[in-house]
């Protein structure tokens, strides 16, 4: 007879170190698996990851269901078929908080609001669960948060345990289990039922906390940011320690923060509004400047202080007012632009596209405008002389 791995997680999900033996090894193109007769390793299922730790000092890399046996992936195989197991409590209790946490978060929306949770997921970083309603106010993702934070100060005892099929017609449940058998029940004492085969806390005080980060509609529903315990704690202790940066900056306390924000960036409109105002004199003034140096209806220069993005702008202005062709390069950037108001017979896109790559520069454009960037000032310099003898005999 064929004995299943018996799951400690489920019965003793405390559990740390533990010895065991290896049922079965497997060694398949360079990856390595076992079987455990007992394990307290969770596999990933049910929005849960998967624990990790060692086994016989070699790191757990996976641990997944496979076949109804519970399949831990490891860097090489054991020497030995006995072996000593060790989980990452840390990680192992994150998930508890978590995924207990999701518990009762999701029993106070549907207790509050009548809304139902229809996804839950676990990461590394983000950890959310999806509510069925198209809107949710802050006052009401306030009102959640803190009902939720009452139930963990309330200590409730958490209760595990598996019913059979017919035992499950006496639980109130807002879901039904997909499976008939070994059907597992979490309940959180006098808040709910919920069939579920992850690992959770023994009481609601081990969740620490649940601090709702922020919410977001997600195909018509709302997706909700939490986190919990140690993990929540971090994150606020780190939103903290920006804030407290913020606030030395400005020289004000962190609940002024945002009124100096906002006068900040009064300021700073005001100041790009006079900025651009004297930006379009000196654009003025360079113009007329400029024009003085045309020839043949030709305007090419080398521009040493100005940025990119204003000499383009500076190229299409002269270029559209005046029916010139134009070729400017600015050895801040290594860039080129050619532009003309469609009055002259070359392809600004077409003649970069034959040219640049003997000079290492890449681009493109349309047949009016055209820009390039290299490498080099001088890649861009040699260009630029090659584009003026050649611009000037069309």
């Amino acid at each position: 007879m064929i004995v299943m791995t018996q799951k400690i997680y489920y019965h003793l999900p405390y559990t740390t170190d533990w010895g065991t033996n290896i049922k079965k090894a497997i060694e398949h193109e360079k990856n390595y698996f076992v079987i455990l007769e007992d394990t307290a390793f969770y596999p990933t299922g049910g929005g849960q990851p998967c624990d990790t730790g060692t086994i016989d000092g070699i790191e757990v890399l996976d641990v997944f269901i496979e076949n109804n046996e519970v399949v831990h992936k490891l860097k090489r195989l054991p020497e030995s078929t006995n072996v000593q197991c060790k989980l990452n409590w840390s990680r192992r209790f994150d998930h508890m908080q978590h995924h207990s946490g999701q518990h009762l978060l999701s029993a106070v929306c549907y207790s509050l609001y009548q809304v139902r949770t229809v996804n839950f997921h676990l990461g590394a970083e983000d950890v959310t669960i999806d509510v069925e309603t198209s809107d949710l106010t802050r006052a009401q993702i306030e009102r959640i948060e803190q009902e939720v934070n009452n139930e963990i100060y309330k200590n409730r005892k958490i209760h595990q345990y598996f019913v059979t099929n017919q035992e499950l017609k006496n639980i109130d449940l807002l879901k039904m289990p997909k499976v008939t058998e070994n059907i597992r029940i979490v309940e959180i004492e006098g808040i709910e039922h919920n069939a579920c085969g992850g690992t959770h806390v023994s009481r609601t005080g081990e969740i620490g906390l649940i601090k709702v980060f922020k919410t977001e509609k997600q195909k018509g529903l709302i997706r909700i940011y939490f986190k919990c315990g140690s993990r929540a704690l971090q994150e606020l202790n780190e939103s903290l320690s920006i804030l407290n940066h913020i606030s030395a900056k400005f020289n004000t306390s962190r609940r002024e923060v945002l009124h100096r924000i906002e006068k900040w960036e009064q300021e700073q409109w005001e100041l790009e509004t006079r900025l651009n105002v004297l930006k379009e004199k000196n654009f003025t003034f360079l113009a007329n400047e400029m024009l003085a140096q045309t020839k043949d209806d030709n305007l090419f220069h080398i521009f040493d202080d100005i940025s990119f993005h204003d000499m383009k702008d500076l190229a299409i202005k002269l270029a559209n007012e005046n029916s010139l062709f134009i070729l400017f390069a600015t050895t801040s950037e290594n860039k080129i632009v050619l532009a003309h108001n469609e009055t002259k017979s070359i392809a600004c896109g077409k003649f970069l596209t034959e040219h640049l790559s003997s000079f290492n520069g890449k681009g493109g454009g349309n047949d009016k405008t055209a820009q390039a960037g290299f490498p080099s000032t001088d890649d861009m310099l040699a260009f630029f002389k090659f584009a003026c003898t050649k611009l000037v005999d069309v």
